[in-house]
């Protein structure tokens, strides 16, 4: 009996130091995470301002989304913007790493040069870009007036409606493609080189093997880089923020976006934000969705 006492109480203090170990990152993770969640998720159903008392008024939030023209373009252009973003990073990021998996001079000089836009700072490399891309002296359009582009003709980028969410998609592109581009790496370098050497055999040329070989077998790569692109576009913030701030007028305002105004900047209505947060919630849910069913797809294969 005293062995097994001794037992219990050694193996209860072996799970105690193991809890003081999760202790801090799940009081963190319960303090800053689920408690605004669950906050958020309470909220949508509220009206609140933040100075008056909070008010039950149900589904009312969510009834005045189908007017709300704001939300709708917003909603769209989020769509939009990960519609265009997706396919162009994830072209982008698997052309680098084809190229920069090969036996070539310099080849991990250019591997960084690629993966730096990624880790450089936001706020530096967006204050260059709105320079580079400036409608008046910047060095694009200074560089089409060059080539005989007519002055009227030159795009205002950022600051036309009709090139404002090419200019941030363009610009979103180029900032991520360095990260997706070492995962497609790690995908490359784990294809095994006797497939190769077998379409080698066959005959097939360089076509035939990226088609039949390399792009099968990165086909779990592809999958984890498309859902990762998909709710990072989603959730896109600080670029908006940074370029264009939801302008010219509505033409790049993406739903995170609406969510910070309608919250902190036009008026303080926190239960409208946060029933728009759910909306946003759904859609990164469903996304999630089908990224569990197809891992589980890819193990059970």
């Amino acid at each position: 009996m005293k062995k097994r006492k001794s037992r219990i109480s050694r193996e209860t203090r072996n799970n105690l130091v193991a809890y003081s170990f999760i202790a801090p990152n799940l009081i963190g993770f319960c303090i800053f995470t689920l408690g605004p969640i669950i906050f958020a998720f309470t909220l949508a159903f509220m009206a609140w301002d933040g100075n008056n008392p909070i008010q039950f008024v149900g589904l009312e939030n969510f009834w005045e989304l189908k007017d709300d023209t704001r939300f709708k373009a917003a909603f769209i252009n989020t769509i939009v913007y990960a519609v265009t973003t997706v396919p162009l990073t994830l072209a982008a990021a698997l052309g680098l790493a084809i190229i920069l998996n090969q036996k070539v001079k310099g080849r991990d000089i250019f591997r960084t040069i690629g993966f730096f836009p990624y880790v450089a700072s936001l706020v530096a490399v967006a204050a260059v870009w709105n320079m580079i891309f400036s409608p008046g002296a910047g060095v694009v359009n200074v560089l089409l007036t060059n080539l005989g582009v007519a002055r009227e003709y030159l795009p205002k980028w950022a600051a036309d409606p009709d090139w404002a969410m090419f200019t941030v998609v363009f610009f979103s592109v180029w900032k991520s493609m360095g990260y997706y581009m070492v995962i497609y790496l790690a995908g490359l370098q784990g294809i095994p080189s006797d497939l190769y050497e077998a379409g080698n055999i066959d005959g097939a040329n360089a076509v035939q093997k990226f088609w039949y070989i390399t792009v099968p077998q990165l086909r779990p790569t592809t999958f984890f880089v498309v859902i990762m692109l998909t709710i990072n576009c989603f959730k896109v913030y600080d670029i908006i923020y940074m370029i264009t701030q939801g302008g010219p007028g509505t033409s790049t305002l993406v739903l995170v976006y609406h969510i910070y105004q309608t919250a902190f900047v036009t008026g303080s209505n926190y239960g409208y934000a946060s029933a728009i947060s759910m909306i946003l919630f759904l859609m990164v849910l469903l996304v999630t969705i089908v990224q569990f069913k197809g891992e589980r797809k890819y193990a059970n294969s």
